[in-house]
């Protein structure tokens, strides 16, 4: 097979990479695109596109979604202790290879592989690309996260480093509407759960439903002063801009939907989420005012009942948050996998992670402990 790497996305063909991605929102072309000319990665952003492709006589056959690094931010996984020891013993850590989404902590398929080639084998030659084209411009390392299982399979039978974390997901088990699912709930947080709700809905504050295509200029522009506004308060611009989402709104808009709280007739709030059918993420917030229980509404309560209204099998709200417990999200391992070249470090770093996962498991098992679901019985 042919190899190339691609310094932009439309150097690529916007059907044959959607073939690849299996309805994932994320990796879809135009989404990619979006992240381009909205100028939230390219030079001068510590992303700069990578694209790696294997290509036979039907076209394109495999593709990772590869970014070069010059640092370490909007990944999610972090290993900035990592390049500081490269720093204390004089080696260089960056530039290094990125396979993962621009800054989107959400799980999907990293080894993208077209139907009906066998996959394992075209995701083993993927990765010898990867680890050839790294060696070839002296990468320190590559960095595939938030992998699938397959991907996590390939990762691990290649021999790279697997490392786990902890995010919170919540399942559908087929609940009919958002009061069957509270009867799951034990008495004492069922009533919390409805008063939290009861609270936003007595501030006078309803909301609506709009997808990217339902979103006119004035509408998107204050959506994203909402969504800037939780990045100031940080002390840093967003990493995502409002030319990104104009166009993402255009051009993959009934993958996008925004949860809008109002206040008569005033947008006060909203939520940004990104859906397929098979799950909803939740991806940015931010409110205009101080309402009591409006983030946990907003952002973790309307999107269980977009999930339950449409079938949604689960809720991938982002990461951190251990609140989300009490609104029934579960403790969900996630896998990253790191190849890196200088065998001094792929030991060092292998044994770190080895202790780290055992304190993740650990974690996750404390977690489960505190769910607010009814034992067997009760």
């Amino acid at each position: 097979m042919h190899v190339a790497v691609h310094s932009s996305i439309d150097e690529i063909d916007p059907g044959q990479w959607n073939a690849l991605t299996g309805g994932n929102p994320f990796l879809r072309h135009e989404f990619l695109a979006a992240l381009e000319h909205g100028g939230c990665v390219g030079p001068d952003s510590g992303w700069q596109p990578h694209l790696l492709t294997l290509s036979d006589a039907q076209g394109l056959a495999a593709a990772a979604p590869a970014f070069l690094k010059t640092d370490s931010y909007g990944e999610f996984v972090f290993d900035f202790a990592w390049a500081e020891a490269y720093l204390r013993y004089g080696l260089t850590y960056y530039p290094k290879l990125t396979v993962a989404v621009p800054f989107t902590p959400a799980g999907g398929p990293r080894l993208l592989v077209r139907a009906g080639l066998e996959r394992a084998a075209t995701a083993q030659g993927l990765l010898d690309a990867l680890e050839e084209h790294a060696a070839r411009e002296r990468f320190s390392s590559i960095h595939a996260l938030f992998l699938d299982e397959p991907g996590r399979s390939a990762c691990a039978s290649a021999g790279w480093l697997l490392r786990r974390d902890c995010q919170f997901h919540w399942t559908n088990r087929g609940y009919g509407s958002f009061e069957q699912y509270l009867t799951t709930f034990t008495a004492e947080k069922r009533k919390k759960a409805r008063r939290e709700r009861r609270r936003v809905q007595e501030a006078g504050i309803r909301f609506e439903t709009r997808f990217g295509v339902e979103l006119d200029p004035p509408l998107l522009d204050r959506i994203y002063a909402f969504h800037r506004e939780t990045f100031l308060r940080h002390g840093r611009e967003p990493y995502l801009t409002r030319e990104f989402f104009g166009e993402i709104a255009r051009t993959l808009g009934e993958s996008l939907v925004v949860k809008i709280a109002l206040h008569r007739s005033t947008p006060v709030a909203a939520a940004i989420f990104f859906w397929c059918p098979e799950a909803l993420y939740g991806r940015y917030w931010g409110a205009g005012g101080d309402y009591h229980s409006l983030h946990f509404e907003t952002c973790y309560h309307q999107g269980i009942e977009f999930c339950i209204e449409r079938g949604l099998q689960r809720f991938e709200p982002g990461t951190q948050g251990e609140h989300k417990v009490a609104r029934g999200f579960e403790p969900q391992l996630t896998w990253s996998a790191h190849y890196i070249a200088d065998r001094r470090f792929r030991k060092a770093i292998g044994e770190f992670l080895l202790r780290e996962g055992g304190l993740i498991d650990e974690y996750a098992s404390e977690v489960r402990e505190h769910m607010p679901f009814r034992k067997s019985g009760q």
